[in-house]
């Protein structure tokens, strides 16, 4: 199978309810927050009562979409016979859900910092982030559940990162908190409205893929307003600072969303699939695929610019090529 002929069955990426925040659409934020609200309360879903866990798991049907796995297209995935390739993709779809459950997490703990910080506690902006709270619980539940059913114990992160974590709450709250809260939420996003229309998946993991996908839009929309705020509220040095900080972000983040340890459940040391994800010719093509939505709206905000991050986010491999281009000449012109 090549890889040619994978992409000509892959399904097309629905737009249906996606978020259309841009810079210049940015309005009130309480005004925001009551469209947000009622957006909640009329349009949300509950994975406990929504998808049928009872139900049987389809031993013919794939945990993700072949070509978005990170060893398509690699020598080592040639090795593979069928049975592996769905073995490997069972464990990497545990990878990414186990990876989406610290996210949500950290995202919910910004969210009620948010709320200690603010100066008022009782309007619709605070009610909000506490709607999205309940709902990001609500898909890390899911979450967990969807890991429950797939057999695979949850890939944690190694001890070390997550005492680490334990140091985000120091950060100040500013434009690269709500960078990389989008950084998580459009990243999933754009890969889910990909994959959830997919007749070859699971239809466990597709249902949770349309709750998510429906429910993140708000999440988005209220995140990248946000960044348009915190923006406007700094200065130069305060916004390159936080520029610098997301490069890093996108840098680090494709490719720990897969666990060097799923492969050993097809033989593969850790270290050399890593190797080979890495090295991939399709990694490139997953990464600006999965980050494009972001990073041009990042582009849009001014979150790309500068020297230094320019590089950074050149080395991630995962801006779309016309955006590289223009950072070039605005570098050239500068």
């Amino acid at each position: 199978m090549t890889i040619e002929s994978t992409k000509r069955r892959t399904p097309a990426v629905t737009t249906a309810g996606a978020s259309t925040v841009r810079r210049k659409t940015v309005g009130d934020r309480q005004k925001t927050a009551q469209r947000l609200l009622r957006s909640t309360a009329d349009r949300s879903y509950d994975g406990e009562l929504d998808i049928d866990w009872d139900a049987p798991i389809d031993p013919d049907k794939k945990w993700m979409p072949e070509h978005r796995q990170s060893l398509y297209g690699t020598k080592l995935w040639e090795k593979l016979t069928q049975e592996q390739r769905n073995e490997l993709g069972k464990h990497e779809a545990a990878s990414v859900l186990s990876f989406g459950i610290y996210a949500e997490s950290g995202l919910s703990t910004m969210l009620l910092r948010g709320i200690l910080e603010s100066g008022s506690l009782a309007d619709d902006h605070a009610r909000y982030a506490l709607a999205e709270i309940g709902e990001e619980t609500r898909h890390s539940t899911m979450f967990s559940r969807l890991v429950n059913i797939t057999g695979v114990e949850p890939y944690l992160m190694p001890k070390g990162a997550r005492k680490f974590l334990r140091l985000a709450g120091l950060i100040p709250i500013g434009p690269s908190s709500f960078a990389g809260t989008l950084l998580i939420e459009e990243l999933l996003d754009r890969l889910q409205r990909e994959a959830m229309n997919d007749p070859e998946l699971q239809p466990h993991m597709r249902q949770l893929m349309k709750i998510h996908v429906l429910e993140e839009a708000r999440h988005i929309t209220y995140a990248r307003e946000e960044l348009v705020r915190a923006i406007d509220a700094r200065g130069k040095a305060s916004n390159a600072f936080h520029r610098l900080v997301f490069a890093v972000m996108v840098l680090g983040v494709y490719p720990v969303l897969v666990n060097p340890l799923v492969y050993r459940s097809v033989g593969i040391s850790p270290w050399e699939g890593f190797l080979a994800a890495m090295t991939s010719p399709n990694y490139r093509a997953n990464a600006t695929f999965a980050g494009e939505p972001l990073l041009r709206f990042g582009h849009e905000v001014g979150m790309l610019d500068g020297a230094v991050t320019r590089r950074i986010f050149k080395l991630s491999r995962s801006v779309p090529q016309d955006i590289l281009d223009e950072l070039d000449r605005d570098r050239k012109a500068s």
